[in-house]
């Protein structure tokens, strides 16, 4: 960015440190969690591309060392760093734990190429003739200068085999994934593009230099706000999947609240033996899931000595004519003979036999195992015309005896 404050470099640097802190008190519960510990290596990298390639930052950095272009390294190697950080985290994102000593051996090969590619880079420095200070075009006003041209170049390729490779791997991995892990992948490959446009600025106005011509203008100040940008993606394509995640825990229990609420209704009349678990408005949402699951289990238990074998073959073979799956149908078919059963129940007429005398003929209740099929259920107790066409057959059937 241009401007001399370095406002547009800090405020998206102090977000990334924000984020990066927030990451701490999970990685100090779990220390071995290496996924973790690469989150918040990458964030906390990030934030410091953007603390020192911000004007203010590199003049003092010059300052505090007492070298006119010391800013040029370090810049350099927090970049690099950075890139380091990202294929790390890909790389250990993106193995299942089959492939995690794979994953282990590709991470420290990644580690040791970039701390190589920092040092020669302070070696390369410490050997080149900088004396006078270059605040946004040491690139270009050194591009001539021994060592210092190495330097540049060396960093450039690095930067650039490191967005290739990053592109290649999130391109990759995007095609066979959805969801908030896609578009955090999709951001990362845009921000990795700009991040080669970056490079490609850079090249071509050093590369202009060698040849005497003035490209000055491609890298300051049209390159900075390209790599700006970039990291930035970057970065927020890395947190975007984990936050989802964390929202996605946040909100299911609301929604699987919300989405057993029909079966609930319907069999809270039958539920005589569940234990209340809810205790009031501040009960957790996940306590209330359990209570509701418990009430609509209990309410099964109830019914299921008046559970109508007949009932469940019918509704079974007519929902396998018009659902998509058999689960569906299954939960059709597992509704339909709840309701008839809970017609007959409390309609007070005697079942035929007890829940014992019919463990072995009655319907089996597979909807009913576990939070999907629960799901499942109460969707199809509150929609499906199967069943409330048995439910309304029992009626009047009840109101006839």
């Amino acid at each position: 960015m241009s401007n001399p404050n370095g406002v547009a470099f800090y405020i998206p640097g102090a977000l990334l440190f924000v984020a990066g802190c927030l990451k701490l008190p999970p990685l100090w519960r779990n220390p071995k969690d290496e996924l973790l510990r690469s989150v918040c290596m990458l964030l906390f990298v990030a934030a410091g591309v953007f603390a020192v390639a911000a004007v203010p930052s590199i003049a003092a950095i010059n300052r505090i060392s007492g070298l006119p272009n010391f800013a040029a390294p370090v810049v350099y190697a927090i970049l690099t760093a950075f890139s380091g950080s990202n294929l790390v985290l890909i790389i250990r994102w993106s193995s299942g734990p089959e492939e995690a000593a794979q994953a282990a051996r590709r991470s420290r090969w990644c580690n040791w190429a970039t701390i190589t590619v920092i040092a020669t880079l302070f070696g390369l420095f410490a050997l080149g003739d900088v004396p006078v200070e270059r605040l946004v075009d040491l690139d270009t006003f050194y591009a001539n200068t021994p060592y210092i041209r190495e330097m540049i170049v060396l960093y450039l390729v690095a930067h650039t085999t490191a967005a290739v490779t990053m592109t290649v791997l999130c391109t990759r991995w995007a095609r066979v994934v959805h969801g908030p892990l896609r578009a955090g992948l999709v951001l990362i490959v845009i921000g990795y593009i700009l991040n080669l446009v970056y490079d490609a600025l850079k090249f071509a106005a050093v590369g202009a230099r060698w040849t005497g011509h003035d490209l000055d203008h491609l890298s300051w100040p049209i390159a900075p706000p390209i790599a700006a940008v970039s990291a930035l993606l970057i970065g927020i394509g890395f947190v975007l999947p984990l936050l989802s995640q964390r929202l996605i825990n946040m909100v299911n229990p609301w929604v699987r609240y919300y989405q057993l609420q029909p079966a609930w209704r319907e069999l809270r009349v039958a539920t005589q033996h569940s234990i209340n678990l809810a205790g009031g408005l501040w009960t957790p949402m996940e306590v209330r899931v359990c209570q509701v699951e418990s009430d609509i289990y209990d309410g099964i238990l109830t019914l299921h000595p008046c559970l109508d074998p007949e009932i469940h073959a019918v509704a079974l073979r007519e929902a396998l004519k018009t659902v998509r799956t058999d689960e569906d149908a299954q939960a059709v078919a597992d509704a339909a003979a709840l309701a008839h059963a809970l017609v007959v129940w409390t309609s007070k007429t005697p079942c035929q036999g007890t829940g014992a005398d019919r463990a072995n003929d009655g319907p089996l209740l597979i909807s009913a195992g576990g939070v999907a099929g629960l799901v499942r259920l109460s969707k199809a107790m509150s929609k499906s015309p199967i069943v409330r066409a048995t439910r309304e057959a029992a009626v009047l059937e009840s109101s006839i005896r």
